[in-house]
């Protein structure tokens, strides 16, 4: 009797472990097909046990020293509290650990460990997260990395497509070069925070781009951190040493590059940047006085994304693998004021924070009502 009692524990024992062994791989396709579109024909689509809710859910940021973070912190706590998704949370936590990899593993792993049913986070590496996936699998735990994504496909992820970010930058600027009779010179390659997948493909996006052309082109490369001030020192002091620039390709800090050349008085130039509401300002203002500009958004509000993503995996619905959001692309033939910037917004306001397909649509006041401190 007591090796069948020993043999029914054993067996029920297997069976759990294998109920909270991560997600299954499934058929597509998922849930609300039109939001979480699949990044391509061949992802694949997850599906974990459903769970009732309401959810406790965490958000791990890594670095927050620029406007971006802060917005997206902002942000998840304006969406946390939409009607749409408020009745589905039961605590919302969110912590930001900085650029020290370690220490955002141990504060997932700690989520984990208090009962989470979801974590959403932001990689502060692209690998090193083999540990807490293979915990958060065990637990039944939703890890959801959006923006700085992981290289790897045992996780559900959210992003824009970051090398074509990259490629389109460069694409515009060479078309806006080439208009202009110029097929060489120096470039100013603005880039983001080192060491993230983020930084890694569009820098590989735009030099593939800037490579293939076969022009004269001379890339000199700086580091701004995505950070208006930083980039703006950094793009001085490129200007000081290297003189003029035929064009700028930045990955963020797009209000630092404008200030900069204003500055020191260097011409208007083809300029590629993100979607501060500033530098989008700027393009529209000087655009007649020749700044062509394209501001491609990588928006804060895909933390949102990432959360409604997160809720309807928790609720048992097949997911992509990864979710492919649209880059929001204007330039300084499109851009229209009260559509895609805001003179009355102020400059570090990024632009992009309404995803009509996944209903999400969070308003510049909702976001700038609330503050980038930790929620414990």
């Amino acid at each position: 009797m007591k090796h069948k009692l020993a043999a029914v524990a054993l067996l029920t024992s297997l069976l759990s472990t294998a109920a909270w062994a991560g997600p299954e791989i499934v058929s597509g396709p998922g849930a609300e097909p039109e939001c979480f579109a699949p990044w391509s024909a061949d992802t694949k689509y997850m599906q974990w046990p459903a769970k009732e809710g309401p959810y406790k859910i965490a958000i791990v940021n890594g670095f927050v020293g620029n406007t971006w973070r802060i917005q997206m912190i902002k942000t998840a706590k304006a969406y946390a509290e939409d009607p749409a998704i408020k009745d589905k949370i039961a605590e919302f936590k969110v912590v930001s650990t900085g650029t020290d990899a370690p220490a955002q593993l141990g504060a997932i792993e700690d989520f984990i460990n208090q009962g989470y049913d979801a974590i959403v986070t932001i990689a502060v590496a692209p690998d090193g997260f083999d540990r807490v996936i293979r915990l958060a699998d065990k637990n039944n735990v939703v890890l959801v990395p959006f923006d700085n994504v992981l290289d790897t496909d045992a996780v559900m992820q959210v992003n824009e497509d970051q090398l074509a970010m990259g490629r389109t930058w460069a694409e515009f600027v060479l078309k806006e070069l080439k208009a202009a009779g110029v097929t060489g010179g120096k470039v100013l390659e603005v880039r983001g925070l080192p060491g993230n997948s983020v930084d890694r493909d569009r820098s590989q996006g735009i030099n593939e781009v800037f490579a293939a052309d076969g022009g004269n082109w001379e890339m000199i490369s700086v580091v701004g951190n995505w950070d208006d001030g930083t980039t703006q020192k950094v793009v001085a002091d490129a200007i000081a040493v290297h003189g003029q620039f035929v064009a700028v390709v930045a990955q963020g800090g797009s209000n630092g590059v404008v200030q900069a050349l204003k500055d020191a008085g260097h011409p208007w130039v083809p300029i590629a940047g993100e979607s501060e509401n500033g530098f989008r300002k700027a393009i529209a203002e000087y655009r007649d006085a020749g700044l062509k500009g394209i501001s491609i958004g990588q928006s804060p509000g895909l933390v949102a994304i990432a959360m409604k993503a997160a809720i309807s995996a928790l609720e048992g619905n097949p997911m992509p693998q990864l979710i492919s959001v649209p880059l929001p692309v204007a330039d300084y033939t499109t851009l229209e004021d009260g559509k895609n910037f805001w003179s009355d917004l102020p400059d570090n306001f990024f632009t992009v924070n309404e995803f009509p397909p996944c209903g999400v649509n969070i308003s510049g006041p909702a976001i700038m009502a609330k503050d980038e401190s930790d929620v414990n």
